[in-house]
């Protein structure tokens, strides 16, 4: 007999407050949780970044052939007489002089001038390579930026269509299901793709992985942030945005460490088929199982979090828990008009829905278009995304100690503009200011990184409650046009302008944070519950949390 036939009454309870008040909201347990979730979360890291290795431009030259061996050396001592340059370490990748009319026979390992006629240029027909680490030369992609960058931009699409995929297998089948079908899915389908000789299954392959396999991080998020107190969920999540960063720093390492494609691939997906082990290891997520009527694994699981953090969970509390779940559910929800149609009959909400997804287009075309520059920058191609990587760790956790403290619209004004001031600078910094460069390109990281954190609090803010969710997630995938145009920026840095990308990061960002202004402010205001309560945000004192 359950309590509620029995008439016994309990006083509303939400898991929230059993965190709170009894089994610890970050104790042992959910630290383990993380820690345990620290392996694919880098993992993703790895996924998300390989192809900047992978596909990375090489060096290449026209093939001279009255000139070149069989085995061509990349730089020759005769270079220039072919091909247009200023030095025998810079000369053109992609075209070459013209024959002459007189063409003698020439000895081995010369090249004079005379054989080319230096009025005239043509394009290169063959090439030589610098090396044979990336893809570029194995698909003899010399000059080809286009095809080049549209890899990174086709798979970054697949992280666009495995949002809804992850999401209904999340809420169908657990987080734990979700975690280890992208996982696993992740690893064997990076193998399969070390082994192709094709450009076209390539390319096949990384959107196919990514769009059944991207979902692993999502999945952790989910798993960690469920599992924690509210007073530690924004920590958690700047917890989980530091790995993934720590990803990344490891995946510059990894791929300096082995730099060849094919063997790269190998090391950093093989590991990953391991996280299917997860799903004897890892716990369920508390909530999902109460959303489903899974009330005893839910109680187990809360009884191994006491139990682990050294606190007593009641009886009553277990009780009490499930009969508010239950509750819940017969509560009969009224017809509402569809939600695109309350957006549009609200200025207030559409003007939202409008700014809010430019912020987001922002923060994924600077954030990852920064990454995938920096391999081209000078220097040390592994190093520079290192650096470019570990900045963004001092930038999360700085968001985290001033949103509370200043507010959440100076900190996104202040981050934006200081972003877009390090981009026009770097832009138009002159030659030889090589570490004043450095510093601005990783300044304006570390602070689109405090935009990245700062911008989901407050998103997630400035919608009601029964709608949070849907407006939030379409903020986001609108915001994933600037994720797919990241990769395309180096080729327009060839092809139009080489400063073009910093200008247009900085000019987005500048918009971005003139936009904030348009907003309220949401520091110590009540997260708003409907639709009305969205629209009082600003106009009136509000409510203290």
């Amino acid at each position: 007999m359950t309590n509620a036939e029995s008439g016994q009454k309990h006083e509303a309870v939400d898991l929230d407050q059993i965190l709170v008040d009894e089994i610890g909201q970050f104790g042992k347990y959910q630290i383990l949780t993380l820690l345990l979730a620290a392996f694919p979360i880098m993992f993703s890291a790895f996924a998300a970044g390989e192809y900047i290795f992978t596909t990375a431009r090489i060096n290449t030259r026209c093939l001279i052939p009255q000139c070149d061996s069989a085995n061509p050396e990349f730089a020759p001592a005769w270079v220039l007489n072919a091909i247009p340059g200023t030095s025998p370490t810079s000369f053109d990748a992609c075209n070459k002089y013209a024959n002459s009319t007189n063409q003698p026979p020439v000895t081995e390992g010369t090249c004079p001038a005379n054989l080319f006629d230096t009025s005239r240029t043509l394009a290169c027909s063959d090439y030589v390579y610098e090396d044979q680490l990336s893809v570029v030369y194995d698909f003899d992609m010399a000059c080809d930026e286009w095809r080049r960058s549209q890899i990174g931009s086709i798979r970054t699409i697949g992280t666009l269509l495995v949002l809804p995929v992850t999401g209904y297998i999340s809420d169908r089948w657990g987080r734990r299901v979700a975690l280890t079908i992208n996982a696993f899915n992740t690893g064997w389908l990076g193998l399969v793709r070390s082994f192709v000789n094709s450009y076209e299954w390539f390319l096949a392959l990384e959107v196919i992985e990514s769009t059944i396999g991207a979902g692993a991080y999502s999945s952790c998020f989910i798993l960690v942030t469920e599992l924690v107190g509210p007073k530690y969920r924004v920590v958690a999540g700047a917890t989980v945005s530091t790995l993934f960063a720590l990803g990344q720093v490891f995946l510059g390492l990894i791929a300096w460490g082995v730099p060849h494609w094919r063997s790269l691939t190998q090391v950093i997906y093989a590991p990953q088929l391991l996280v299917v082990s997860y799903f004897w290891i890892l716990s369920e997520s508390v909530r999902w199982l109460m959303s489903k009527g899974r009330y005893e694994e839910a109680e187990t699981i809360l009884k191994k979090v006491a139990q682990r953090n050294n606190k007593v969970l009641s009886e009553k509390s277990l009780e009490a828990l499930r009969a508010t779940a239950e509750a819940e559910k017969l509560i009969e929800k009224p017809k509402e008009a569809w939600l695109p149609l309350q957006v549009i009959r609200s200025r207030v909400i559409l003007s939202r829905c409008l700014v809010s997804p430019f912020w987001w287009i922002t923060n994924t075309l600077v954030y990852y278009g920064m990454s995938i520059n920096s391999v081209n920058m000078s220097g040390n191609r592994y190093l520079n995304y290192v650096a470019v990587a570990a900045i963004e760790i001092p930038g999360y956790w700085t968001a985290i100690l001033l949103l509370d403290r200043i507010g959440r619209k100076p900190v996104l004004i202040g981050a934006y503009w200081l972003c877009a001031a390090c981009q026009f600078g770097f832009a138009f910094l002159p030659d030889g200011y090589y570490g004043l460069s450095l510093f601005l390109y990783l300044f304006g990281k570390y602070c689109i990184a405090i935009v990245m954190t700062s911008v989901y609090v407050y998103t997630a803010e400035l919608y009601p409650t029964q709608y949070r969710h849907n407006l939030f997630a379409y903020s986001s995938m609108v915001g994933r046009i600037g994720s797919i145009s990241a990769p395309l920026t180096p080729a327009l840095a060839l092809e139009v302008w080489e400063s073009f990308p910093s200008v247009l990061f900085g000019s987005f960002a500048l918009i971005s944070g003139m936009l904030i202004f348009t907003t309220p402010e949401t520091l110590g205001t009540k997260l708003p519950d409907t639709m009305k309560d969205a629209e009082e945000l600003g106009r009136k004192k509000a409510e203290v949390k």
